[in-house]
């Protein structure tokens, strides 16, 4: 990668002038300046975007790519979902809270209530009614399976991270995304212009996917409000991206974020 490095003389003169400024500002194309203190700097460079298939690469958190879109949290997203080698693939499909795919998804499989039925619950409810009441609401990262599977700060992302995602980018529905024959959502960040892309790989009931290169679904970490036995996701389909809930033994993609 390429870098074209100041001198630690040259961030000295910045700091000295100005009657010893403390700051070093940046100016973005937008108007947002973002400020440093000249003492906390200890290198300035300028790094080559990196672009692979279309899709922005910032960097590695372990063996995995990720993307900077800029976010305000400073969260990074994966180039690619779980279980995939590349942004068009599908990768693998998981009910929430197991940490394997399978080959068929229902109550019945699941493993986080009792003799198939969904007011048996024995994890992740805050009502009796649904089973055992433990008042969790967000995955423990046992029960994560970005977590598990990629290790290092990986992680599922939150029904307010997967907000900030949709609101910190411009969204386009590519029905052929890079000749690849995949169809997705296509997001530029508002910010710093780099791409994220989320196949729309559909989600398996039973043993049938169903949806595939139509609609986009992926997991939050987080319970519904109103009801345990489901779930926060993520979706979109040509017209529209937003979140809603579905039922948690449901099969549905999972992408990646890390700080």
């Amino acid at each position: 990668m390429k870098k074209s490095l100041l001198s630690l003389l040259a961030i000295a003169a910045l700091a000295f002038s100005a009657n010893a400024a403390t700051n070093m500002c940046v100016k973005q194309k937008n108007g947002v300046v973002t400020r440093y203190d000249v003492e906390d700097v200890e290198e300035v460079y300028y790094e080559e975007k990196v672009v692979e298939n279309d899709v922005s690469v910032s960097g590695k958190v372990g063996t995995y790519t990720y993307v900077d879109l800029g976010l305000q949290s400073g969260l990074k997203w994966a180039t690619c979902n779980l279980g995939a080698e590349k942004p068009t693939d599908y990768g693998d499909y998981y009910a929430w809270g197991e940490t394997e795919p399978k080959d068929s998804y229902s109550w019945n499989t699941y493993k986080w209530c009792k003799n198939g039925s969904s007011t048996q619950l024995t994890k992740y409810s805050d009502t009796a009614t649904y089973g055992l009441k433990d008042d969790k609401n967000v995955l423990d990262p046992e029960d994560d399976a970005a977590a598990v599977n990629w290790g290092g700060t990986w992680r599922m992302p939150t029904t307010s991270e997967q907000r900030e995602l949709l609101d910190g980018c411009t969204w386009t529905w590519m029905v052929d995304f890079n000749g690849t024959n995949v169809s997705g959502m296509y997001g530029k960040s508002k910010t710093n212009g780099n791409t994220i892309f989320l196949p729309a790989a559909g989600r398996y009931d039973g043993l049938d996917l169903f949806l595939a290169n139509d609609f986009g679904n992926y997991w939050a970490s987080t319970t519904y409000d109103y009801l345990p036995t489901n779930v926060f996701f993520l979706y979109f389909d040509h017209s529209l991206i937003s979140w809603s809930n579905l039922n948690r033994f449901l099969g549905l993609n999972i992408r990646a974020v890390s700080k």
